[in-house]
């Protein structure tokens, strides 16, 4: 930044337009730590039953105040563009969505890697699957309005909505009345490790991680089973599998 700046009113346009940027995710953040805190007191079940009334509050007033700021109307609680939008567009901008998460995601891992190390990055990579996975999966039930219990129906629903979904090819297999298959038949990351002559990343200790939990929370019945992930080899049609098992215990 320049010098000879004392207050905001000091800015050029751009200046503040970066700024407007900056407050952005100053808000993001201190939204995502709200939830962190409450869930570190209270619990993971209350923190849940808490952001659903504080982010609907939030919204409420949030979304009107940017529409102002930004020049666009809501209609039923959704900004207009979104709703006018082809739905071609639309469907593409969850993709860019998916892709913007996945690509945090990693930039993330990087940034911990390179600042300590390897080893490091592993352990907050699997650490975060143990809060997010949950979550995710809590969303998706509330947004498709899910029974606590969702079974295993309630869990391929949820595989098909994550944001994975809009980006690798994922198949389910019915195997049986009380399980089912899971398989990531193509996966960004690895995919574009192979293209670079890569091997597999090693992904397994964050995928039991990830998988066990986003089932868990569609269903405590629900066990989870690695069939192989990353070390372990794998068919050219999938590159991870898992087997989930209603046991009928709550």
């Amino acid at each position: 930044m320049r010098e000879g700046i004392e207050k905001i009113e000091d800015l050029t346009q751009e200046e503040t337009a970066r700024l407007v940027l900056n407050m952005l995710h100053r808000l993001i953040i201190h939204y995502g730590l709200w939830f962190v805190e409450v869930e570190k007191l209270l619990g993971q079940e209350k923190a849940l039953e808490i952001i659903k009334l504080a982010s609907r509050r939030s919204y409420e007033a949030q979304m009107p105040r940017f529409g102002e700021g930004l020049g666009f109307q809501m209609k039923d609680g959704i900004p207009k563009p979104l709703l006018e939008m082809p739905r071609e567009s639309l469907m593409a901008f969850l993709d860019t969505i998916a892709k913007n998460w996945l690509a945090n995601d990693g930039l993330w891992f990087q940034a911990v890697e390179f600042t300590t190390g390897m080893a490091e990055a592993k352990h907050c990579n699997d650490s975060c699957w143990t809060k997010f996975s949950p979550f995710e999966a809590w969303s998706i039930k509330e947004f498709l309005g899910l029974p606590k219990e969702a079974g295993l129906n309630g869990l391929k629903k949820g595989l098909a909505f994550r944001i994975y979904a809009r980006i690798n090819v994922q198949s389910v297999i019915d195997e049986s009345p009380t399980s089912i298959v899971f398989q990531m038949n193509e996966c960004r990351v690895q995919s574009a490790r192979k293209r670079r002559g890569l091997p597999d990343y090693p992904c397994k200790s964050a995928g039991v991680v990830e998988y066990t939990h986003f089932a868990t929370a569609m269903d405590p019945r629900i066990t989870t089973e690695c069939i192989g992930c990353p070390p372990d080899p794998h068919p050219e049609e999938w590159y991870c599998a898992w087997r989930f098992r209603l046991t009928g215990k709550g």
